[in-house]
């Protein structure tokens, strides 16, 4: 099935009750946040927002908050979708009639692959000129955000050279009824327009879309290669072309049935202070000088919804897209690097701080060609701990297997690599300054033989440790998790730990903040590794040089604890909580409590 636009995503939604309307009056300040938290916690239904504070338009979240809705968006074809791009180089080339006949039901479906030029559409149907920005039902998601932010903006821009498109998602803060931040993180493509842009010296135009067909979301997520246009990639989801409606104001082809366009300009040296956010890390991004986007008017359609997103602590709307993304991209990534069987970034961490991937190893130390394969890969690039492990590894999305083959095979003589300095995700907290970090890559491949058979001993009781232990769990047999209380002295409890006979038989012993609920495995991977700068938090039992080589000794302590000069993490606004309580039983939200 495919869906044109927003509203006939949200109508089938609706149809099969996986959508409910609230007529109750909600604050998009905090309150649709501690709202649409305790509905996807329960795999509860897209919410649309027919009365909201301050603003006549309606406002719809959560709408891709299960896996079962953002398949829908696929038609359930996310995996097929990349194999059908990795079957171009492999059954069309060299073309021949013979395969051309063949694939004729696949080059019909790339063929429906494009942008189709028509002369009108529903966004047509208002202008604002001026803009009003502070009439839209933007959302303040946690106590601490800079204001009111766009969380769901497909941001277009044309390469001023080029005049290749790029599409993506970046946050931007609402300052005004005309002006917005434009947070361009590092590795973005309309960051590396704008570059170029202020090189030329000149203002560069921006569409910002709200709403569209669903598929329109999904690809300016996707992790697609620089000068790729991920608008021809919504048109393969949809199995469609994509309508647009070409606009002399910015020379863009926009969706011709988008709830919303914002049309302006981005100019060098126009910066503003924006932020903070409570970002997809679960933590509040840091503020920081970026764009500010000038909205010469808005197009929008009659009767339009706003649409909008939380992020957050795991899991969030975001964690279900990735996962999808992923299975559609994985196929493309194994016909580039075929020694690469599998690879999984783990939405738990929020991406990038934690990714896994299988290798079949030909020769030896061919997994590290494959770790710096995918580190120079676009996005995978800002992965800041990659794991790599053997090909007969049959889930690497399974961390405690995962954890079963570090536990067989890492040699701390040739397994553990630490590169730093190196760039780093714009949201992440833990380095020394924005966009600066550390890169982790364990390497634990096959060997003529396992390395350790036997298993670790049982884990100790936290009584047994030191008093500072608030708790103590295992994640496989190489990690020990060890919750550590807000005052405890981390030396102290290393020290203790490595004087443990059973504890001293893992490998890892990883101290996380006693914030993090360890009887959850998505929670302690959250507080494991966003909050872990590879480059000081490592503490091994030794080291030895071997030549110029510096080679670590287990058991290897892993400070991840929450540290006083990181980010804070987000956490809800008391008074909003209470307020949701009173007013829950009139949201007409059945099977959330």
């Amino acid at each position: 099935m495919s869906f044109p636009d927003l509203q006939s995503f949200i109508h089938d939604l609706e149809f099969a009750g996986k959508l409910v309307r609230i007529k109750e009056e909600v604050d998009p300040n905090l309150e649709v946040t501690v709202i649409q938290h305790r509905v996807l916690a329960q795999k509860g239904p897209a919410l649309l927002f027919e009365n909201v504070k301050g603003s006549k338009t309606r406002l719809v979240t959560n709408l891709f908050g299960t896996q079962d809705r953002v398949n829908m968006v696929f038609n359930n074809q996310a995996a097929e979708i990349g194999e059908l791009l990795a079957s171009i180089a492999t059954d069309f080339i060299p073309p021949t009639p013979g395969k051309a006949w063949k694939g004729r039901s696949k080059i019909a479906r790339l063929l429906k692959a494009r942008l189709k030029e028509v002369s009108s559409g529903p966004i047509l149907d208002e202008l604002q000129d001026p803009p009003s920005l502070d009439k839209l039902p933007c959302l303040t998601c946690w106590p601490l955000d800079g204001g009111p932010f766009f969380t769901l903006p497909l941001v277009h821009t044309c390469d001023p050279e080029s005049g290749t498109g790029n599409l993506g998602i970046y946050r931007l803060q609402r300052f005004d009824s005309a002006h917005t931040g434009m947070h361009w993180q590092i590795e973005k493509g309309g960051g590396f327009h704008f570059n170029k842009s202020c090189k030329l010296n000149k203002p560069l135009p921006v569409s910002v879309i709200l709403g569209g067909p669903p598929a329109l979301t999904m690809a300016a997520i996707a992790p697609l290669p620089e000068g790729v246009d991920e608008r021809i990639l919504a048109a393969l989801i949809m199995g469609r072309p994509l309508e647009m409606v070409t606009r002399k104001t910015t020379g863009h082809k926009i969706p011709a049935r988008a709830e919303f366009v914002m049309e302006g300009t981005v100019s060098p040296g126009n910066m503003r202070r924006e932020g903070p956010f409570g970002d997809h890390l679960g933590h509040y991004s840091h503020s920081g000088d970026f764009p500010v986007f000038k909205v010469d008017r808005v197009l929008c359609r009659h009767n339009a919804i706003f649409p909008a997103t939380v992020v957050g602590k795991p899991p969030q709307e975001d964690f279900f897209i990735g996962c999808a993304l992923q299975e559609m991209t994985l196929p493309i990534l194994r016909l580039i690097h075929p020694g690469i069987r599998d690879l999984w970034a783990y939405p738990e961490t929020g991406f990038h701080p934690l990714a896994v991937a299988s290798v079949n190893e030909r020769y030896p130390h061919e997994a590290l060609k494959q770790a710096f394969a995918i580190l120079g890969q676009g996005q995978l690039s800002l992965t800041k701990i990659l794991i790599v492990t053997n090909g007969d590894v049959d889930n690497v999305r399974d961390f405690r297997k995962v954890s079963r083959s570090i536990w067989q095979n890492l040699d701390p003589a040739d397994g553990i690599h630490l590169i730093a300095p190196t760039a780093q995700d714009t949201l992440d907290f833990t380095g020394p300054a924005m966009n600066t970090g550390s890169r982790l890559i364990l390497l634990a491949t096959r060997r003529d033989k396992p390395l350790r058979t036997s298993p670790p001993l049982p884990p100790p009781n936290k009584a047994e440790v030191h008093p500072d232990v608030a708790g103590i769990t295992t994640l496989g047999e190489a990690f020990l998790i060890v919750q550590v209380k807000a005052a405890g002295d981390r030396d102290k409890v290393i020290s203790a730990l490595r004087n443990n006979q059973a504890a001293a038989t893992y490998l890892f012993h990883v101290l996380v903040s006693d914030d993090v609920d360890i009887d959850s495995t998505m929670m302690t991977l959250w507080g494991w590794f966003t909050r872990f700068d590879p480059l000081v938090d490592i503490h091994p039992a030794g080291r030895t040089l071997d030549g110029n080589r510096m080679i670590f000794q287990f058991p290897i302590a892993i400070d991840a604890r929450w540290k006083t000069n990181y980010r804070k993490p987000v956490e809800f606004d008391p008074a909003t909580v209470a307020t949701v309580d009173k007013k829950w039983g009139s949201l007409g939200i059945t099977g959330c409590d």
